[in-house]
């Protein structure tokens, strides 16, 4: 599959939130899609098949299976390894929706949540709420770049992947917090 100058090859993962299709290039990961209707009884994360015919991936495609199975299997540990590079074209621009993505994948850490309109006013337009919304449906690379993390002012949830992917978002979640809990009980216990 060719985008522009890139050479796109596929990469697909079981994972216990389904099959996650990965797509990128020699310069970065262009997409991460959680197939909602392959949802996987296997809680394998195996590479399951590289597409095109190809033997190999790249090098930022490996990164990325390496990242992703690091976080479904300690999540925690994530911080200690480098992000694969990102080479989606709506990462590269200097748009605001690109802005929103950045911003959420710098700052707002594994375990912790921000509003839409707290991720408005950390991108620098307070007033701008609804745009975050729309940034979060068109993010490239959901998992990496945490817009599971992203929560309405009332504390709903918000709709993940369309409405379709609701239930990920809690299991994501519940996942993250379950490991930080596992790492720093004291913190967890103080807490509540």
């Amino acid at each position: 599959m060719m985008s522009g100058a890139c050479m796109l090859r596929d990469v697909s993962l079981c994972s216990p939130v389904g099959e996650i299709m990965l797509t990128g290039c020699e310069m970065g990961v262009h997409t991460i899609d959680i197939q909602v209707e392959k949802r996987s009884s296997r809680y394998w994360l195996a590479q399951h098949m590289v597409s095109n015919g190809q033997s190999e991936i790249s090098s930022e495609l490996q990164r990325c299976v390496d990242w992703l199975q690091c976080y479904f299997i300690h999540p925690d540990s994530v911080s200690s390894l480098p992000p694969p590079a990102f080479h989606h074209p709506l990462l590269q621009n200097d748009s605001f929706t690109a802005k929103v993505l950045w911003t959420l994948f710098e700052k707002v850490e594994l375990g912790k949540t921000v509003t839409y309109k707290q991720l408005a006013e950390m991108a620098g337009n307070p007033k701008a709420v609804r745009a975050v919304g729309g940034a979060m449906r068109r993010n490239p690379i959901p998992l990496i770049v945490p817009c599971h993390r992203v929560m309405c002012s009332s504390g709903d949830s918000g709709r993940y992947m369309g409405g379709k992917g609701d239930h990920i978002k809690v299991w994501l979640l519940t996942h993250e917090k379950k490991a930080l809990e596992e790492v720093n009980p004291e913190k967890t216990e103080e807490s509540t």
